[in-house]
């Protein structure tokens, strides 16, 4: 028989498995000889107070029983035929790689469409980035196999637990070569080092299962007929299918243009915009662990979610890498957007995040004439605005933290991780008062939680503007479909309806449930799948 167990323990004891026997056996009123075999299979760090604990849910075997095996459920797939109604998928994100699987688990032949390139190519040309200081519009860290998540971390937490099956998501990325880790621990991640092979698999399950992944392919526009999408319009020529899952990614401005134009309804969504903190990892080890020598030998790189409301808007931390290096994740020359990443170890030297200021549409009165746009406007101008404080180039306008915090331009820099390389610059003039002011207010708050926060080792880089689409493309609630088109689903986060990997793959895997199982007459191909 099996018994689950929680048990609350230091680090140091949940390291020695001896220890961590010893306590579930007193938990669980048994005799350690009782336990033939032990296995961890929830595990969150409890660092509220000054002394840390592990909050674990431990599994034992005991009785007949003999081992307590990895909670793994692969997914199998049927191949499908050349034959089978086809479904054109529009961008290689987590959105579009979950629902090209989940295609041809309920028998569609799925078409990927990606204007950028294969992952290793990909790795290649953001190589050059750093290199070179220039952009490849195709692909950069917002397009290419995998999308933008495939170099921020590979964070997997998400609060959209009531959309879909989060279990599921994960399952599937532990099932193409992720580590089991992801489907204990509370915070999972698996790392831009590691992420890119994943997603390889990924691709490999969808082409020898019977679909297709088209790189290097630039979606310009729908083939529509009688109201209802029947394919797209690429740079490489047209594609029709049954339907079309429209997952582009947040950083697609070209894309939301041209259907907006095509009379596509959309609508401006709310954005958040700010900098990138970066912190000696040290530093943040000793904040959150409530010690002066860091993290230790037992505890993971530290991580931090700050939040607050500053004169009636948002003011929070965002995209929290630890261990990590902060990245150009501009998707296209004349703008600097900045944005983090960290390998599967956290092992560097400095920690990072998105601190951002929460933007309503009528906010900036100056763009409201741009009606749905509006957003997209505000973002991509105050990103060439960036870019030209910094010169026209992108090496990144850099300031202490307190310096910002008392309104002076630093002096000198601190090293940090950006590889182009930073300037001193004050985010006080480059920012609207409208973010810089609130920025400020909420770093001195977030001071206030955790001392040592505010502090002249940290510095600000800029831009952070990426963090969700500018635009809502609308939908109806019941089917995910446009509510203009038949046919066409869009879905994940340049859609506007997810935020982050997870809640983005399980909005692309809804899209095609509800596309197969829609009872429409205009759906032939739904109906006998």
């Amino acid at each position: 028989m099996y018994k689950d167990v929680a048990i609350r323990i230091s680090p140091r004891e949940a390291a020695s498995v001896v220890k961590l026997r010893r306590e579930a056996a007193r938990i669980a009123k048994i005799s350690q000889e009782d336990i033939n075999d032990i296995r961890v299979i929830r595990r969150s760090i409890d660092a509220r107070k000054h002394k840390v604990f592990l909050n674990l849910l431990v599994r034992l075997a005991l009785g007949e029983d003999k081992t307590v095996s990895p909670v793994i459920n692969p997914f199998s797939y049927e191949p499908v035929g050349a034959t089978a109604p086809v479904i054109l998928i529009v961008g290689a994100g987590p959105a579009g790689l979950f629902a090209a699987l989940e295609a041809i688990r309920v028998g569609l032949r799925p078409i990927v469409i990606e204007r950028g390139k294969d992952v290793d190519s990909r790795r290649l040309d953001l190589a050059n980035i750093s290199r070179n200081k220039r952009i490849n519009p195709a692909s950069n860290y917002c397009f290419g196999e995998g999308g933008a998540g495939a170099y921020s971390d590979g964070k997997l937490y998400t609060r959209s637990k009531k959309r879909g099956s989060v279990e599921e998501v994960l399952q599937i990325f532990v099932q193409h070569g992720a580590s089991e880790e992801i489907l204990i621990d509370a915070h999972p991640h698996i790392g831009s080092d590691k992420l890119p092979h994943v997603i390889k698999a990924i691709r490999n399950t969808i082409i020898n299962n019977g679909g297709e992944v088209r790189f290097e392919t630039r979606f310009t526009g729908l083939l529509i007929e009688k109201g209802r999408v029947i394919g797209i319009t690429t740079d490489k020529g047209d594609f029709k299918g049954e339907g079309v899952i429209l997952a582009t990614g947040h950083s697609a401005h070209d894309t939301f243009r041209a259907l907006h134009d095509s009379g596509v309804p959309m609508s401006p969504k709310g954005i958040a915009i700010g900098v990138r903190l970066e912190h000696p990892q040290h530093l943040i080890d000793s904040i959150q662990y409530h010690n002066p020598e860091g993290r230790g030998k037992y505890l993971p790189a530290a991580e931090y979610s700050f939040v607050t409301q500053v004169d009636g808007r948002g003011v929070y931390s965002f995209c929290m890498c630890p261990g990590g290096v902060v990245v150009p994740a501009g998707s296209a020359e004349g703008e600097l957007v900045v944005n983090g990443m960290s390998a599967s170890a956290r092992s560097g030297k400095w920690a990072n995040s998105g601190m951002v200021v929460e933007i309503h549409p009528g906010d900036f009165p100056e763009f409201s004439a741009s009606g749905p746009l509006q957003m997209l406007d505000l973002q991509e101008s105050l990103e060439r605005k960036m870019y030209e404080s910094a010169g026209s180039s992108i090496i990144a306008p850099a300031q202490r933290m307190t310096d910002f915090v008392e309104g002076k331009v630093s002096d000198s820099l601190p090293k940090s991780s950006y590889a182009p390389g930073i300037q001193p610059a004050d985010f006080n003039v480059i920012l609207p008062p409208f973010i810089s002011e609130r920025l400020k207010k909420g770093f001195v708050e977030f001071g206030r939680k955790a001392k040592g926060f505010v502090t002249d080792e940290a510095i600000l880089l800029g831009l952070e503007a990426r963090t969700s689409s500018p635009v809502r493309i609308e939908r109806n609630s019941d089917n995910l479909q446009s509510t203009a088109l038949r046919g066409l689903f869009p879905v994940g986060e340049g859609a506007g309806y997810a935020g982050g990997i997870v809640s983005a793959a399980i909005d692309g895997i809804r899209a095609v449930r509800a596309f197969a199982h829609h009872n429409d007459e205009d759906h032939p191909a739904a109906k006998d799948s």
